[in-house]
């Protein structure tokens, strides 16, 4: 098996400062949604280890991605470096469970397709659950402290946000989470920027090219800072999308924050290092 040293090394990718927080990330974000898919756990690993190399310096997880997998995945990369800083969620969890079998995580996605409800999500935000969900993401990414921890597209009735708000920040004040906000939507986070509402100091929003979503934010006086689903929104329209054209377009869309993106094949990490280069 290969090894890797316990720095960052390979290729160079730009970085910047998320606004309202000291925390300085890659431009691109990796993210873990589909990284079950790539295949085996060595695999698996193998894709995260290569976009470190890549550049990569920030992962975007959560308890549903693989049903407790992509966590569990992260571990040892988090391990090997310890520089490298993460997203995880909470609200949103896997069917059976974050513990079950890698086999049983294959033979419900698959059935999923069929029956649904197999692998539909179950979406609580009991404050009782989330603090057990907190501990256990802690414990499957061996860390001790998550760096931003998002409430994973609540609906505004479904939280008392005075509440959460007091959890997350004794949470801070413990060390358990550096910094918390909304990985949202911009139908679920309307409700909270027109009631002016504070979200916490950072917010996740799907964005597209074609509705332009995070412009919310703007208007709301908010800035953009982190957005992904460019891609997947642009082969929805078009399946022949060039990809290149499509992330040129979305370092456009968010010129400040940071963009998160996904690959299964390690041979494509190395163009959104080159990407960046050529934007400046």
């Amino acid at each position: 098996m290969q090894e890797y040293s316990n720095h960052l090394h390979g290729d160079e990718m730009k970085t910047i400062n998320i606004e309202n927080t000291e925390l300085r990330v890659s431009k691109f974000i990796f993210g873990t949604a589909s990284l079950f898919n790539v295949g085996s756990k060595f695999r698996r690993e193998h894709l995260l280890h290569s976009a470190v190399d890549a550049g990569f310096t920030h992962f975007d997880t959560a308890p549903y991605y693989g049903f407790g997998c992509a966590e569990r995945d992260l571990a040892k990369i988090l391990k090997v470096y310890p520089n490298i800083t993460f997203t995880t969620k909470v609200g949103i969890y896997s069917p059976g469970g974050e513990s079950q079998a890698e086999w049983m995580v294959f033979i419900r996605k698959a059935a999923g397709r069929v029956i649904r409800n197999i692998s539909r999500p179950d979406i609580d935000f009991a404050l009782s659950r989330a603090k057990s969900s907190l501990d256990d993401s802690l414990r499957r990414t061996r860390r001790e402290r998550i760096d931003i921890y998002m409430l994973h597209e609540p609906y505004f009735e479904m939280i008392d946000l005075p509440e959460w708000r007091r959890w997350l920040e004794e949470c801070v004040t413990l060390g358990k989470i550096r910094y918390f906000g909304l990985a949202s939507t911009i139908d679920k986070l309307e409700p909270f920027l027109s009631r002016k509402l504070d979200l916490g100091s950072v917010v996740q929003l799907l964005d597209s090219l074609h509705h332009n979503e995070a412009n919310i934010l703007r208007r709301s006086g908010k800035p953009v800072q982190i957005t992904y689903g460019y891609l997947s929104s642009a082969l929805r329209a078009d399946p022949k999308s060039n990809v290149t054209d499509v992330l040129r377009a979305a370092l456009e869309r968010n010129p400040t924050g940071a963009v998160i993106v996904s690959t299964r094949q390690t041979e494509r990490l190395s163009q959104y290092a080159r990407l960046l280069d050529e934007a400046e």
